[in-house]
């Protein structure tokens, strides 16, 4: 029997992927995958309790309230899940000598740079959501060495994100199909990431040694408009699309107008396995087509 890996938001976006990817690879690796049910990551008890079950190597957090919005007006949730439970989660994996993967957002950074993010730029976050990611990222530098803190943004994943319902691309098709007007904001610029991707490589760096953090994204940026388009473009329809600003949209918390990130610690390793933004739609894409069968397959009446 390989490493033990336990994934905490298993049943997530990326979560899901995570187990997927694992799954499909036959690796050697066994998985214990913990959900809401099983893990409460506030509560330093319930984290100590559920992790030393197996006693992992690897511990993958993925869990986070990233409701971005919402979290302007109430930070106390956020806080004490983006902040307290990656602090139980060191201090946990402290106990086991377990490595801690801990999954980050580009919104740590205030967009003002104009250029891509690197690792080491300092952290400027322009919302309540972005400061709470700060100072989960903090709280493990400060508690336990053994970690990678991965930084990814725009992520898009065939589970969907918990809490926000469909992701973007999903949302982008529905409306298309339902012959609604579009409209998506032009004035935020980032990469967008399928969670398949993700997960690979963060498989990839687990089983390396060089901890610390890493930004782990597509190549490439486009607006939130522009991946609207090639959404479209890909999929073969054309509804009614037109941009927008921030402002306009409505968004209750500011944004980062620019916020990709370089992917300079991985390519120092040479194992920066992402590809363009586009392909990776179009593999999301592909994939999705394919998941959509599998399930109608599933259902479908006897004959």
């Amino acid at each position: 029997m390989g490493r033990l890996i336990a994934i905490i938001g298993a049943n997530g976006q990326l979560g899901s992927d995570l187990v997927r990817v694992r799954t499909a690879a036959s690796a050697s690796e066994e998985l214990r995958c913990l959900t809401h049910r099983d893990i409460e990551v506030t509560d330093l008890r319930s984290v100590r309790a559920a992790l030393q079950v197996g006693s992992p190597e690897v511990v993958i957090n993925t869990s986070a309230y990233h409701r971005v919005d919402d979290i302007e007006a109430d930070p106390g949730h956020a806080f004490a899940v983006n902040v307290i439970g990656p602090r139980n989660l060191a201090l946990a994996c402290k106990d086991l000598d377990a490595v801690l993967i801990h999954v980050s957002t580009d919104y740590v950074f205030s967009g003002r740079k104009g250029k891509p993010y690197v690792e080491s730029d300092p952290v400027d976050p322009v919302n309540m959501y972005g400061i709470s990611k700060a100072a989960g990222e903090m709280a493990i530098r400060s508690l336990w060495p053994k970690h990678f803190i991965v930084r990814s943004s725009g992520l898009y994943g065939i589970a969907g994100p918990s809490g926000k319902g469909s992701n973007f691309v999903e949302l982008m098709l529905r409306l298309a199909r339902e012959g609604k007007s579009i409209r998506v904001v032009n004035d935020q610029i980032l990469t967008p990431t399928p969670t398949r991707v993700l997960a690979e490589q963060i498989f990839v760096l687990s089983r390396r040694y060089e901890f610390g953090t890493y930004h782990a994204t597509c190549q490439g940026q486009c607006s939130w408009f522009e991946f609207a388009r090639a959404i479209f473009d890909f999929a073969g329809l054309s509804p009614a699309l037109s941009p927008q600003t921030t402002s306009q949209s409505g968004a209750v918390a500011a944004r980062p107008a620019y916020s990709v990130l370089d992917n300079h610690n991985l390519r120092q390793l040479g194992i920066d396995r992402f590809p363009s933004w586009r392909d990776g739609l179009k593999e999301y894409l592909n994939a999705q087509h394919l998941h959509r069968q599998q399930l109608e397959a599933a259902h479908a009446p006897p004959n």
